[in-house]
């Protein structure tokens, strides 16, 4: 069978790896360490080589997981909230894990553990399905809700992330989703191109928070070097029918990264180190402060739910 699926743990860190034989290809994930991504993996006979940025060990991920939120599921909200702080149904709520810029980040999932309650391999792909109930974890967010995420490897080096959350609660809830990969494709990120479909660009206060402004955008409409240009923005993706709506390609070995979002995840954040070794290009559901400004929001009711799907595919010469 082509498609394959191995439980292996490597430097304390437990991962499920989904295999495609055909084309060499594999995915793995840590459901104890938030259902995080830590690998999309191209093998030659010789090699192997990951396009995630991904922690080398459990320690390390546990001592620098909230400096970077490299792969991290964005639940139950995304990017920042002002000082942490914010209003729902006439009550007022502040969380006490803050950035060091003072803003809430990144959502609670990040160290959670996920329970994999299914898995599949056929000859057409292979999946894991893992789950989290949230019940009133933290006191900022009193409110009852489970997260589903389905990893699934398909033929053409493609890989889908399905998250679908449930208001398991009795009260409507405020949420938003996405994640916060890190990319590479062999290459300092200023030799590579980068493009997306995307004529709007929120405007940030000096925070990093909307403003609540639409600004034109017409950089990397089309193929476009990323050169020294430095990137924190969060851009309102154009509806496209059929096609990629990001590319992250490197010119020098020919690799493409294609990314597929959903109708659901509107917003894409792009964000390049200072070290440039990788660019973080985040599928959000809403704009960061979303709480505050109300951006993108969902509301769910009681046993009411959402999915979320996105789709990266590697394309290779």
């Amino acid at each position: 069978m082509p498609f394959t699926i191995l439980h292996h743990t490597e430097n304390e860190l437990q991962q499920i790896i989904l295999s495609d034989e055909e084309t060499r290809c594999s995915v793995s994930v840590l459901p104890s360490c938030g259902a995080m991504l830590h690998s999309f993996n191209l093998q030659s006979s010789v090699d192997s080589f990951n396009i995630i940025d991904s922690y080398k060990s459990l320690s390390e991920f546990k001592n620098t997981v909230y400096a970077s939120h490299k792969s991290s599921k964005l639940s139950p909200f995304v990017c920042r909230i002002k000082e942490g702080k914010y209003g729902f149904d006439n009550k007022k709520y502040e969380f006490m894990n803050k950035f060091q810029d003072g803003s809430a980040i990144h959502g609670l999932l990040v160290k959670k553990s996920f329970e994999v309650t299914n898995e599949s391999a056929t000859v057409n792909a292979a999946s894991v399905t893992m789950k989290y109930d949230y019940q009133k974890d933290d006191s900022a967010y009193p409110f009852d809700y489970s997260c589903e995420v389905k990893y699934e490897l398909k033929k053409n080096r493609t890989l889908t992330i399905e998250t679908t959350v449930t208001n398991t609660g009795k009260q409507s809830i405020p949420i938003a989703d996405g994640w916060h990969p890190y990319f590479t494709l062999g290459a300092k990120i200023d030799d590579c191109e980068l493009s997306f479909h995307a004529k709007q660009m929120l405007e940030f206060d000096g925070e990093l928070i909307p403003t609540g402004r639409l600004i034109p955008n017409t950089r990397f409409n089309g193929p476009e070097k990323i050169g020294n240009t430095f990137l924190d923005n969060c851009f309102l993706l154009n509806e496209v029918n059929g096609g990629a709506a990001c590319s992250l390609r490197n010119p020098a070995n020919g690799w493409e990264l294609l990314f597929f979002p959903d109708k659901h995840y509107r917003y894409l954040q792009v964000y390049t180190p200072p070290h440039r070794n990788n660019i973080a290009i985040e599928n959000l559901s809403a704009a960061p402060d979303c709480f505050n400004n109300g951006i993108g929001l969902i509301l769910l009711e009681p046993a009411q739910s959402r999915t979320f799907t996105v789709s990266y595919q590697i394309l290779i010469p």
